[in-house]
C-alpha cells in the first residue's frame, strides 16, 4: 500500500490553498513545491530534488531522483493557473529524451500525473487527477501516496498504472467479447426468455453499455475465439472475427 502522507498534508494544504489566492507566481510556487515533497513526500532535497534540470538545450522546472536515477518530472504552473492537458507538452518531450516515463502537472493545489510511452511518438495517458480544494483529505492523501519516495521506491505507481491498465475499458473488453463468454450469455438469455440470440446482437448490445469515451478506447468490436485443435477435422478458426 502507498505511503499514507495525510498528516503533513494536511500542515501544508492551508499554505497552498493561500497561494492559489495570493496568485503566487511559478518560481514561488516551486519553492513551495519543494518544501511539501521534501517533508510530505519523503525526498531529500539536496539530493533528490534537482530544479531547472537540463535536458539538451532546455530545462525542466524539477526533476525527482531515487537512488540516483530520475523517476518522474515535475511541471510547475503558478499557483492560480488552471491546468491544460497542453501544459504538460513540454515536460513531455523532455522526458522523451531521456525515456523518462511518468511526468507530474501541478499548480501545488491540482495534481496531474501522467504515464508517458515512446513507441510511435509521444502518448500520455492520464494516471490521476487530485485537486486538493475540492478532494477530500483523505482520498487525495490515498492517490498521492503513490508519488511518496518510499511507494516510488518500491515500483508502486507502476503497480498503481498496472492495476488502472487491466481495468480499463478495453482490457474489460476482451475479457467480454471472448467466445465462452458470448456463448454463455446466449445459453443464459435463452434460458430465461425462450429466445435464441445472435452472438453478434448480443456483442453489440454489451457495446452500447459503455460510454461513448470508452467505446472510443475499445475500438472496433471482435469476438475472440479459440483455434480449433491441430489435427481436428475443421479448419482452424480465426482468433478474431467481426462482431459487426
Amino acid at each position: 500500500m502507498p505511503v499514507d502522507p495525510r498528516k503533513p498534508l494536511k500542515k501544508y494544504l492551508p499554505y497552498l490553498l493561500q497561494a492559489r489566492t495570493d496568485n503566487l507566481n511559478e518560481a514561488d510556487t516551486v519553492q513551495h513545491l519543494v518544501k511539501v515533497f521534501e517533508d510530505v513526500f519523503g525526498y531529500d532535497a539536496m539530493t533528490e530534488i534537482t530544479r531547472e534540470k537540463q535536458v539538451k538545450d532546455r530545462f525542466v522546472d524539477v526533476a525527482v531522483k531515487v537512488d540516483g536515477a530520475i523517476r518522474f518530472l515535475i511541471e510547475v504552473k503558478s499557483a492560480s493557473t488552471t491546468l491544460r492537458e497542453r501544459h504538460v507538452e513540454q515536460a513531455s518531450n523532455y522526458a522523451a529524451n531521456d525515456n523518462i516515463r511518468w511526468v507530474l502537472l501541478t499548480n501545488g493545489v491540482a495534481w496531474h500525473l501522467y504515464h508517458l510511452t515512446f513507441e510511435e511518438g509521444i502518448d500520455k495517458e492520464l494516471v490521476f487527477s487530485v485537486d486538493l480544494a475540492s478532494m477530500p483529505i483523505d482520498q487525495a492523501s490515498d492517490i498521492l501516496g503513490i508519488l511518496h519516495r518510499q511507494a516510488i521506491r518500491k515500483g508502486e505507481h507502476e503497480a498503481y498504472w498496472a492495476h488502472r491498465l487491466a481495468l480499463n475499458p478495453a482490457s474489460i473488453a476482451k475479457s467480454l467479447f471472448c467466445e465462452e463468454v458470448i456463448r454463455f450469455m446466449r445459453r443464459d438469455i435463452r434460458r430465461r426468455e425462450s429466445i435464441l440470440i445472435d452472438e453478434e446482437d448480443i456483442t453489440a448490445a454489451i457495446t452500447q453499455l459503455f460510454s461513448v469515451e470508452a467505446r472510443e478506447q475499445i475500438g472496433p468490436v471482435h469476438i475472440r475465439r479459440k483455434r480449433a485443435p491441430k489435427g481436428a477435422n475443421n479448419t482452424t478458426v480465426a482468433d478474431s472475427e467481426p462482431a459487426h
